[in-house]
């Protein structure tokens, strides 16, 4: 893969230098990261209880959904990348305010469900490995996750998240220790046998919601604005046409890389939970705890061990996300200082916002609140936003006012608009199947 050159009579200082051959590394970022912690410990518990409950049946689900994850984040970084505003920011200047304090209200709530239920997560799973406190180890994790946003600076704490990555690996790991027979896999993944009753559609728009979710969109949007502001050479693209090309190269095999590696993660949880669990008539898994321990007579205690330490590996991947996005979303709506590139001093508004949503997160955790409940009402306000956030996205990326000369290319809108239509029969089948 060969970097795009640029004419040789523009002032190098215009462009955005890349070696002739870029390292993978440096290429991807806020799509490997967005789509990795896409897997975080709640999602985990989804795809756990999908592949317990269905066995291999709805493989096909997550070969579908790639296509149209990559499509809505790939608009979703270009807006941040050609505007230099995240999703709340351009939502602001170009739509009522009251759609957008709707659409920032519910985001932040969701995200802070989500939160509390992936710490809760993270709790239990090193309850499981080594004894103790699940509650402390719950304040424990919120406290750390705080502290590396807040005081790691931004290059480092983004490399950090990174590496963090590789904690998804855990689940292709456990997939190979057990015995899946890959010939009904391949065949189940090509190949829908789609049921329509109650339990078998809300199974598939747990999947979709899982993957497609609101928090994703906003986050990568504004770590594109993030690198903007890093880079000293990088410009928001309305003011640095020349650098489109390469830009856009990298965001798509960024994006294309970090959902697929979202994907086939989620794709190995469910290969690993329908050979073990469901094979050995376990169907009902409610968290990733659930998961982590039901594997422990089945498939061994490698597995077991692998399968726990990548809850807390992917859960310290999704806070910052689910936090970070909150606290973009609420500082764009209301014109504060933004960004975690920036010192605490310079942008408290938005650090206090992470520090809330945390401990809010954490808080949940202390309540006698169910933890299922909340998670399935996070994933119903999610499912709701979704839509008309996509909808927008998809207006806005449409239109001049907004992107100048980068308007979405037809393929791309084509895809994008089939997504938001996926997500729109997603919610209504929410609905439709409630209770059943």
């Amino acid at each position: 893969m060969t970097a795009p050159e640029f004419p040789v009579e523009l002032d190098p200082a215009d462009t955005v230098k890349q070696p002739e051959r870029p390292k993978l590394l440096q290429v991807l970022g806020p799509g490997l990261i967005t789509g990795a912690s896409d897997d975080d410990p709640s999602g985990i518990a989804t795809y756990s209880q999908i592949g317990a409950q269905f066995g291999f049946s709805l493989n096909w689900v997550m070969l579908f959904s790639w296509p149209l994850m990559c499509a809505i984040q790939e608009i979703s970084a270009r807006i941040g990348r050609v505007t230099g505003r995240g999703i709340a920011g351009n939502l602001k200047l170009h739509y009522p305010l009251g759609v957008v304090y709707g659409i920032v209200f519910l985001l932040v709530i969701a995200n802070v469900i989500n939160l509390g239920a992936d710490l809760g997560a993270m709790g239990a799973a090193l309850k499981l490995l080594i004894g103790g406190p699940a509650l402390l180890y719950v304040a424990l994790f919120g406290l750390i996750s705080v502290l590396l946003e807040v005081f790691s600076r931004y290059s480092r704490y983004v490399s950090v998240l990174k590496w963090l990555t590789l904690s998804l690996f855990a689940y292709v790991g456990v997939a190979f220790i057990v015995q899946i027979p890959w010939g009904t896999v391949g065949y189940n993944l090509v190949v829908p046998h789609i049921t329509f009753n109650g339990p078998y559609l809300t199974a598939v728009v747990a999947v979709l919601g899982t993957t497609i979710s609101p928090y994703l969109f906003f986050w990568q949007a504004e770590e594109e604005v993030e690198e903007v502001k890093e880079r000293a050479d990088a410009k928001p693209l309305v003011r640095a046409p020349e650098q489109a090309a390469a830009e856009f190269s990298r965001i798509r095999i960024d994006t294309a890389v970090g959902m697929g590696l979202s994907n086939l993660v989620a794709l190995f949880i469910i290969l690993t939970t329908a050979a073990t669990l469901n094979a050995h008539g376990v169907t009902d898994i409610q968290t990733s705890a659930q998961a982590a321990e039901a594997l422990r007579p089945i498939a061994g205690p490698f597995a077991f061990v692998v399968f726990a330490l990548g809850i807390i590996g992917t859960g310290m991947l999704a806070l910052p996300v689910l936090a970070g996005s909150s606290a973009y979303a609420v500082g764009e709506t209301f014109g504060w200082h933004v960004g975690l590139a920036r010192k605490a001093s310079r942008a408290k508004a938005f650090y206090g916002t992470i520090v809330v949503a945390t401990l809010i997160g954490v808080g949940l955790n202390f309540t006698p609140i169910d933890p299922i409940k909340a998670l399935f009402w996070s994933a119903v306000i999610n499912g709701v936003v979704a839509v008309p956030v996509m909808a927008l996205m998809m207006h806005l990326s449409s239109h001049r006012a907004a992107m100048g000369d980068f308007k979405l290319h037809a393929g791309l809108k084509i895809v994008g608009w089939a997504a938001t239509l996926v997500m729109a029969a997603a919610a209504v089948g929410l609905f439709a199947t409630w209770g059943q």
